[in-house]
């Protein structure tokens, strides 16, 4: 059960968040092609527009035009857990008043069945069928005031694997499992910060790559700059077909650019199971 999706966070008030927000889920549109979406905030309230198909095809100018903003996030979707329905796009926005947030997931939850039973019964509720809202509401549930904190709250009770933008009014967040299942990175533009699923969105949109966001890490990111909240993890589990398919040949992850590793791994497919062939090639894109 493997969900690949793109997510892309910005926290730019000098930047068109909305268009480096469509740029890079144009670059990380390989991780998911059935819908998309942006949300952005002005500080007074979150808005979204998202639908199903392409990026080049759900956006147009004036979509653009009017998502306005120092913050956005945004979604590329490809569906494993929830049908791939236009109720199912992302981001998706929950909450009311000061406890309204925008969240973009790439993963899959193995106990959100449970939870969504839990928070059902206390009383949340699920207007989409995707385990992404499970996440949001159980930010929501959590007793703690401060957003980091609700987050953490949601992270010791989930189970498997996620990447997540996180928006509010006047924040950012960055999120990636204990294990680190799905790619997350860090970067830099014009005095403003990024987060992307792939570092191939950085260079898109003239940024610069920082960093990976390290397994278990919650990044904040407000008018103060960047703040790190880390616990102890324990083994690691990046998803093989990251390495595989999933990402660009051009992206970075662990430290190594995909483009070789892949090379590397062929060459040791070669030493393994030797073939009498004329010519050996990856799969085609």
């Amino acid at each position: 059960m493997h969900e690949c999706c793109g997510v892309f966070g910005v926290y730019a008030p000098n930047e068109d968040v909305a268009r480096l927000t469509f740029f890079a889920l144009f670059a990380l549109q390989h991780r998911g092609q059935e819908s998309a979406g942006i949300a952005t905030t002005n500080g007074k309230g979150l808005q979204v527009y998202a639908k199903m198909g392409l990026v080049s095809q759900v956006f147009s100018e004036d979509s653009l035009t009017r998502l306005s903003g120092d913050i956005a996030i945004g979604h590329n979707r490809y569906s494993t857990r929830g049908s791939s329905r236009v109720i199912n796009v992302q981001p998706i926005i929950v909450g009311s008043g000061s406890n309204t947030m925008g969240i973009a997931h790439n993963g899959n939850i193995v106990n959100a069945e449970h939870l969504y039973q839990e928070l059902s019964e206390q009383g949340y509720t699920f207007h989409t069928s995707t385990d992404s809202e499970v996440i949001a509401n159980l930010i929501l549930s959590a007793p703690d005031k401060d957003w980091v904190d609700k987050i953490r709250y949601a992270m010791h009770r989930l189970q498997g694997a996620y990447s997540l933008t996180i928006m509010t009014d006047h924040s950012l967040f960055g999120v990636r499992d204990p294990f680190g299942v799905r790619p997350l990175c860090l970067g830099s533009i014009n005095g403003g910060w990024v987060i992307a699923s792939e570092s191939c969105a950085l260079g898109h949109i003239g940024a610069d790559f920082i960093r990976e966001v390290e397994p278990g890490e919650i990044v904040s990111i407000t008018e103060n700059g960047v703040n790190s909240y880390r616990e102890e993890v324990g083994r690691r589990g990046l998803c093989i077909f990251e390495y595989i398919y999933f990402a660009r040949p051009d992206s970075v992850i662990n430290g190594r650019l995909l483009y070789p590793a892949r090379q590397a791994m062929g060459g040791g497919l070669a030493e393994e199971h030797a073939v009498d062939a004329d010519l050996v090639i990856g799969v085609p894109d």
